[in-house]
């Protein structure tokens, strides 16, 4: 059996259309914007994961996990990452209607 590839942003493309996927991507925004800083805040810092992990005294997989999205960092976390990496943590709080809707990229 032969299979076609579809490319990623094609599917992307496709899903944007149903509100479902939508409202799910929305939800999930700030989980992803939150692994996409942990992520570069490692990456600024030149580092590796287990770099990382070492600095922060937990495992490589530990870090994988938090970069994923897939868990929520407590705020000794986020500040031992911060520390780790050399950058100050900053949490702040902004009003909702500030927040355009809908930010949809792959």
């Amino acid at each position: 059996m032969k299979r076609t590839m579809i490319p990623v942003e094609e599917s992307f493309r496709a899903w944007r259309k149903g509100p479902e996927y939508v409202k799910a991507h929305d939800a999930l925004e700030d989980e992803f914007s939150l692994a996409a800083a942990m992520i570069e805040a490692r990456a600024r810092a030149g580092l590796t994961q287990e770099q990382l992990a070492q600095r922060m005294h937990t495992t490589q997989a530990v870090i994988a996990r938090l970069e994923s999205g897939r868990v929520k960092p407590s705020t000794r976390t986020l500040e031992r990452l911060a520390a780790a990496t050399g950058m100050r943590l900053r949490i702040s709080f902004e009003p909702r209607h500030l927040l355009s809707t809908p930010r949809l990229s792959p």
